[in-house]
Parts: C-alpha cells; structure tokens; sequence
C-alpha cells in the first residue's frame, strides 16, 4: 500500500511530504494532516488508475476498429471475388453454348454440302444407276440399254463427279443423252449384287442383321464389287443419312391377294450404297407401324414386300450376278423366281431385256434362335401367286415338326443356291445338329451348300490411331497412347488412377444376356486382387437399369463404376481404356464387343466357351478364349512380357468385314455365278 501511494503522489521540490506510518500509536505528523493527506493521495491514485484505465480502452478499441476494418475490407473482398467467379461462370457457359451451337451449325452445313454439293464418286455413281433405273420404268430406254449405260458408269474411268454433278439436276432425256456419249466401257470384273432385306444400319436397325448388311456391301464395294440393297419403305425410317432420296416419277406394279397394287419407288445413296426403297400404296398400313417385327400380320407384310421386289428388279431391268436373300422374312423369294418369274424367262426377254436371276445366296441370321413366324397356312401362299400344293411336300416347304404348315425358312434352303449361316464361332457340323431348330433334316440334305461366315466390324469407325472420340490415339507402334485413355477412363469413373491397378471393362446391353449372381462373384473376388471395374449399360431399356442398380447396391465398392446411359463416346474409352473387357460371349453380332476389344488392345475374356472352327475363334481359343478372369489377372500380374505380346498379336489381326466374312460371301458368290 504504500508503494501504490508512494507512486501515486508526485515528486515536488517545493512541497514534501514526510509520513511516519511505523508507529500506529504516534501522534506526531510533520504535516498540516494525516487524514487529509490520506484522502488527497487516495483521490491522486484513483486518478492516476482512472486514466490508465481511459488509455487502455482507448487502445482495445483503436484495435477492435482496426479489425473491424480488415473484415469489412476482407467481406468486400470476398462479395467482389464472388462476383467475379459468377461473372467468368457465367462467360464460360455463354462461350461453350456458342461453341456448341457453331459445332452444331457446321456439322448441319457438312451434312448440307455433302448431301448437295460434296458427292463423292461413288455416290454421284449410285445417283446414275438409280436415275438409269427410273429410266426403264419410265420407258425411256430399254432394258439392254440400261445394261450397257450402268457397266459404263460402274467401270468408268474419268470423274463422275466433275461430268455429271451438274446435269443431275437435269431433266433425264439431258442426262441420258450425256451418258449415251460415254457409253462405251470396259467389261467389270465384280459381282453385282443385290441384298433384299429388312433392315439396315443406320436407317432401321433392329438386330445384328442393320450392321451386317452395311459392313458386308462396304466392305464388297471396296473390293471392286456393286453392291445394292433393297428395304420396305418404313414409317420410322431414319432418312437423315440418305443422300440424293427422290422418289422414281414411274408406275411400279405388283401381284398380290390375286391383283395388281400400286408401289411408290423411293430410291438414295446410304454411305457410299445405292437403296431402294419400296412403298405399298393400297397396304400403306404394312410398313406404317412402330415395331417392324412381331405383329400378327408378318407373313403377308414380308410376303408383299418380297413380291414387289422382284417384280420391281424385273422390270427395271437389272441383271445382278447374285440376289441375296436375308432371313425368313425374304426367303419366299426364291421359289418365286423359280415357280413363277423363270417360267417368263421368254416373255421377259422379249419385253423387259435378258433376264438373269438364277443365282441366289440365302443368309440366316436366325438358325440360333427359333424362328416361329416363319410358319404359316399353306393356303397364304396363294397371296404373292405360289401354288401351295406343289410347295406343301416333305422335300419343299413342309415343316417337318408340323406338318399341316409351311416353314418359309425351309423353302429358303431348298430353293437357294448357297446358304450362309452367320456364326462367329460355331462349326457347320455344330449348327446343323445342335442349332437348327427343326431344320436338321434339310440341312443335313443340303450341307453342300451350307457356309459359315463370322461377323465383323467397321474397322473404319473401329480404328485406335483415328479414333475422334479418344483423348489420346495409340497403335502398335506406340502404346503410350493407351495408358492415357485407361488414366483418362479412371478419372471420369471416380476410381484410383494407380498404373497397377488391371481395369476391366464391360459393357452391358438388353441382349448381352449375363448372369449377374455369377458376374456378383466374380467382381468381388477380382477386386480382392485389386482390379477395378467399369460398367457401361443401357439406361433406356428399364429391365437392363434395374438390374445394373441392383448390381451396384449388392456389390457396394470404391472400384467398381456404374453408367447406366450408354454414350457412344464413353463406349470407345472404355474399350481404349480398359485391360480386359468381360464379354458375356464371343460369338456377339449385334455389339461385335470381342471384335472391338482386340482392335483396342484389351483382353476379351468370358466364360462361354464356342466350336474350334472360324479364324476368330481359333485365335481366341489359343489366346484369351480358355481363361476365365482370375486367370487372366493372373497371367497380367505374374507374365506381364508374354501378356503385352499377346495383346500386340491381336491388335494386329483382321476380323473386320473386310477379312473373313469378305472371302466367305465372295466364294459363295463365286459358287453360285459359277452353277
């Protein structure tokens, strides 16, 4: 206390103070008064604390407006930044919307160009012969004519393009008479041949038919041959890839239900093949449908379409080397020609031309899966003018099961000159006995005839060193190309993009037909061993989402991706991407997975097992064909050398349309011109 009061009262050499507090009991003070001297040094010291307690305050709140000063400046800050943030968002969206919509727009002006100014040769081809056509219907020329001026255009040596881009636009007599001028040609060296079908990519697709009828005709013009296709006209047609579409200004007649009908004749260039398109008039209802399969009516609609077709290649005078005929739906095709057309042969020359059509390969996609429409009343033969009691025999057109029917696939065999059965990996012997479907007898009687053609791909389209959709390109000369697209798939997965991991990709469709307890199991033991997976599915077909949602929840793993929309971009990164690529089965003809994954350079694996008997198949059955996918994880992991080598092997085989499937259709074409 007395130092407090000792530092509170201030030093003065006039005025001291001299206080003795040692003896409470003395009475003696050198001053005016204690108690007034108390008092007076008290009321100093409280002042003294009072504005060391001002100066203090003073001081916290200078430095509370400090950093109130610094938050605010900090807050505005932060709005600005915001702002900002939004602002270059909102930019960004502007600009890829604009990119967007010029990509759109010069994508809408290539189609544009091509499809009016940009033809190549062979679709500037295709629009002659098809305008050559419209002129034997139109009476204009006749029949030999035509011959003669489509042998010209087909072996033509100067450019289609430069001589007559501009007189197609022209009337057909000025077009005519330019082509009367260069009439005179070499004698062609490839087949023509003309596939009457039901389907193909991309105007309708159903099945593994729309691929295979596009790959194969590509694949055959490439090689030297003409090759055109005749499809129903169908309401739900995609006539957005249909270059040149114009309809033929002639009357197209044919027999049915014991009259003539009426046909409108469309006819088009679908990437590089000349189509026609035929369209019933009185039985609009025919092709006017959503599905064009599976409806009551099949056997007459087909029935009607196979009819009209033929009458059609008759009277517009065509002369293929071969007609190739496709499934049940147009196997009644040839025992009218041979029933009905042959036995005009005469009549036809004299008023149409020479008349050749008595080479036929018929194609069956179908001797794997039952095909029970193929069955019918004998009676509606009568429809398209057939006699049913000469066709309803044992050796003809009698089902062998039920004999009070007909089987149309039946009379396909019998009345064509070669039959090729598609199959990827099934032998002859395996396909007559095992898959025929009641059909046993006639191919055993018939197996002379009887060739097995493995599907392809458009190696085109298929192609890792062009692939437009894959960050990085690659081949077998340089794979770094390849790690970056698996880095680039793990990244858009989600997944560890660790340079150990094995990724194994699989891609599940309505008709992939997996066993997805058995795929469960496999999954979680192959991600013991660390491997990743990435599932791509069909999010559209509701049964396939459900099943792959089940999937995930069952499975429940950081490694393991789901996209349940397929995208045709991400279909090409998961086959670059991947190490493996679980395949339900090899033999494959509507995704052609097997096929793609070896063009990529990742392993088709699957636990289906198929016959020893196409190139495809004896190479997968000494390679890949015999592992299972912890076998295959294994021979990664333990002979990652003899692994890279095979991988390379495959990536260098041919299994497009171009390949096997090519040489098969060609030596049964050969077969037949040959008879």
């Amino acid at each position: 206390m007395a130092t407090l009061i000792n530092s509170a009262i201030p030093s003065s050499p006039s005025r001291r103070f001299s206080i003795s507090l040692t003896n409470p009991n003395s009475h003696f003070v050198k001053a005016p008064s204690l108690l007034r001297c108390v008092r007076m040094v008290k009321s100093m010291a409280y002042l003294e604390l009072h504005r060391r307690w001002k100066s203090s305050n003073v001081e916290l709140e200078s430095k509370n407006n400090e950093i109130w000063r610094l938050f605010k400046e900090a807050q505005q800050n932060i709005l600005y930044l915001n702002k900002q943030r939004v602002k270059a968002v909102d930019e960004l969206n502007k600009a890829k919307r604009e990119k967007q919509l010029l990509l759109n727009k010069i994508e809408q002006l290539e189609k544009e160009n091509k499809r009016v100014s940009g033809k190549d040769n062979l679709v500037a081809c295709w629009e002659l012969l098809l305008r050559i056509d419209s002129m034997v219907l139109g009476g204009m020329v006749s029949t030999e004519e035509a011959s003669k001026l489509r042998r010209m255009v087909i072996d033509s040596k100067v450019s289609l393009v430069d001589v007559f881009s501009g007189l197609l636009q022209q009337r057909d007599a000025e077009l005519l008479a330019e082509l009367r001028h260069f009439s005179e040609g070499s004698k062609r060296k490839g087949y023509h041949v003309i596939h009457i079908c039901t389907e193909m990519e991309p105007l309708i697709s159903v099945g593994p038919l729309a691929p295979y009828i596009t790959g194969l005709s590509r694949a055959l013009q490439r090689k030297g041959h003409l090759v055109e296709v005749i499809l129903p006209k169908y309401a739900s047609l995609d006539l957005d890839e249909v270059q040149a579409l114009r309809e033929i200004e002639a009357d197209s007649f044919s027999f049915f239900n014991g009259q003539l009908h009426g046909n409108r004749i469309w006819t088009g260039v679908v990437r590089g093949i000349g189509v026609t398109f035929i369209q019933p008039l009185y039985f609009s209802s025919f092709f006017n449908r959503d599905g064009i399969y599976d409806h009551p009516d099949d056997f007459e609609r087909f029935t009607y379409f196979s009819r009209a077709s033929l009458d059609y290649i008759a009277k517009s005078g065509k002369q293929p080397d071969v007609l190739h005929l496709h499934n049940w739906e147009t196997a009644i095709v040839g025992p009218l020609f041979w029933d009905i057309f042959a036995k005009q042969v005469h009549l036809l020359t004299f008023l149409l031309g020479h008349f050749n059509l008595e080479h036929f390969v018929f194609q069956n996609l179908n001797f794997i899966l039952p095909a029970f429409n193929c069955l019918d009343e004998p009676d509606k033969l009568e429809l398209c003018g057939l006699d049913p009691g000469r066709l309803h025999r044992p050796d003809r057109f009698q089902d062998t099961a039920k004999t009070h029917l007909v089987n149309i696939l039946k009379g396909g065999v019998v009345y064509s000159n070669k039959v090729i059965v598609m199959s990827s990996m099934h032998s002859k012997g395996r396909i007559i006995h095992s898959m025929s479907h009641g059909l046993e007898p006639t191919l055993t009687m018939h197996k002379e005839k009887l060739l097995v053609a493995p599907y392809g791909f458009d190696n085109s389209t298929w192609d890792p060193s062009t692939d437009k959709f894959l960050p990085v390109n690659y081949s077998t000369e340089n794979m770094r190309g390849k790690y970056a697209c698996k880095v680039a798939l793990q990244q858009q997965a989600g997944i560890s993009t660790h340079a150990s991991s094995i990724l194994v990709g699989c891609i599940i469709s309505e008709v992939s037909g997996f066993d997805l307890e058995k795929l469960k199991a496999v999954v979680r033991n192959a991600t013991r061993e660390g491997a990743q997976f990435v599932f791509l599915g069909n999010g559209s077909v509701s049964t396939t989402y459900r099943a792959l949602r089940s999937f995930q929840e069952a499975v429940e793993d950081s490694n393991v991706k789901f996209f349940y929309n397929y995208d045709e971009a991400l279909s090409h990164l998961v086959f670059a991407g991947s190490d493996i690529i679980l395949c339900h089965s090899f033999h494959d003809p509507l995704l052609q997975v097997p096929l793609k994954a070896l063009r990529y350079g990742a392993a088709p694996v699957s636990e289906a097992s198929g016959d020893n008997h196409l190139r495809f198949s004896q190479f997968m059955r000494s390679t890949f064909g015999v592992m299972s996918l912890s076998q295959a994880l294994d021979e990664m992991k333990n002979n990652p050398s003899t692994w890279k080598t095979k991988i390379l092997n495959a990536m260098k085989k041919d299994f497009s349309w171009d390949s096997e499937c090519y040489e098969t259709h060609v030596s049964a074409y050969t077969a037949v011109k040959s008879l």
